[in-house]
């Protein structure tokens, strides 16, 4: 993987918000994680599959995928035909669209040093699409105002609006695990009007180290958000509420709590595992030690095991069914819904509070059953 740059698109959810955090997270080394190696791995899988497709030459990457699965493969399928639906359907307006994989995307205009990379344009006459694949699924991930996708449609204007009458830009999101393909359309214009007054004074102030520090949702992939004072700060205004019991609480100050709750604890977390980690490191914390936490039993070895017990004269094994995930892993998600489609069910979830504007629709509580009826 290349290096990346400062202000970089893919975290520029945070330093649009918090311009000093740019500069504070050169301080930290990057540390790799599972959940990042196998993104890099379906990645290296889209960029095949979609080379295959258009008829370009290219090498089956998967015998040296470490992450590589059955799911992985559909999703990198799935890529790979939503992006020919898209070239074919540019063929109606332009009779040989440009399709770019894998494509550097300078920004450096409007953010000092400013470059990412594309997973895919396709290019017509008037209309720049731009699609991002995004591998996780732990967070739903949106283009519109996205400004990840927003800087990847400056680095393409950058190179292209020269050579192509464009018009707008499309930028998708796709994130096949969570069952989305996200889309938001910009005019040209505007998009250039975003990066003058927006997007150009706030990059200044970041790559000089500037500006005030803002905690939010940004949070999340901050490299010092364990460390960071400001969001220390943000975080224990909670004392205010003197640790009342909820029902001595107002339901102001209870509904002011429940925007902050899922905050407080990620950041109660990541104290826990910084602290936790400096004192594996030699840091002695005033009034805390190091202790052996809890473990259970194992086998030393489990043939050796498996070979005393059946000497004994019984069956060491159990024969236990797949989980869906796992089977659905192991048949493919076609074969699986071919199989299995009518034996599966998804009963309802536990009730759970979520902010107004979030997309699943509201559910009756059984008072309110009642009093409709």
């Amino acid at each position: 993987m290349g290096k990346h740059a400062l202000l970089s698109a893919s975290a520029s959810p945070r330093w649009l918000k918090c311009p000093p955090s740019a500069r504070l997270c050169q301080n930290y080394e990057d540390r790799g994680s599972d959940y990042a190696a196998e993104g890099t791995a379906a990645h290296i899988l889209c960029e095949y599959k979609l080379k295959k497709a258009l008829g370009m030459e290219a090498k089956d990457p998967t015998a040296d995928l470490s992450y590589y699965s059955q799911e992985m493969e559909e999703c990198a399928d799935g890529y790979a035909a939503y992006i020919m639906e898209l070239v074919e359907a540019a063929k109606y307006t332009c009779t040989d669209p440009v399709v770019l994989i894998e494509q550097r995307l300078d920004y450096s205009r409007y953010a000092e040093g400013g470059f990412g990379t594309g997973d895919a344009l396709v290019i017509a006459d008037k209309v720049l699409h731009i699609i991002d694949y995004k591998h996780g699924q732990g967070v739903l991930v949106e283009a519109e105002r996205n400004p990840q996708m927003m800087l990847y449609g400056l680095g393409a204007l950058e190179i292209f609006d020269c050579l192509f009458d464009i018009e707008t830009v499309s930028m998708t999101i796709y994130q096949p695990r969570r069952d989305n393909i996200s889309t938001y359309i910009m005019t040209k214009e505007d998009l250039y009007r975003w990066a003058e007054e927006e997007l150009k004074p706030i990059a200044e102030l970041a790559y000089a180290g500037g500006g005030e520090f803002l905690c939010g949702e940004w949070c999340q992939f901050c490299k010092a958000k364990h460390e960071c004072r400001a969001r220390a700060e943000h975080n224990m205004e909670f004392a205010r509420f003197d640790f009342k019991l909820p029902p001595l609480l107002e339901d102001d100050e209870v509904e002011a709590i429940l925007g902050r709750i899922d905050e407080l604890i990620s950041w109660a977390g990541d104290i826990k595992t910084y602290a936790l980690q400096a004192a594996l490191g030699g840091k002695e914390w005033n009034g805390w030690k190091l202790v052996a936490g809890r473990s259970v039993r194992k086998y030393i070895s489990e043939d050796a095991v498996a070979q005393a017990v059946q000497a004994a004269g019984y069956d060491p094994y159990e024969q236990k069914l797949k989980g869906i995930t796992v089977m659905e892993k192991t048949l493919g998600k076609a074969r699986f819904t071919e199989l299995l489609g009518g034996l599966v069910e998804k009963p309802p979830g536990k009730p759970t509070l979520v902010p107004v504007d979030d997309k699943r629709p509201a559910i009756n509580t059984a008072q309110q059953d009642f009093s409709e009826n």
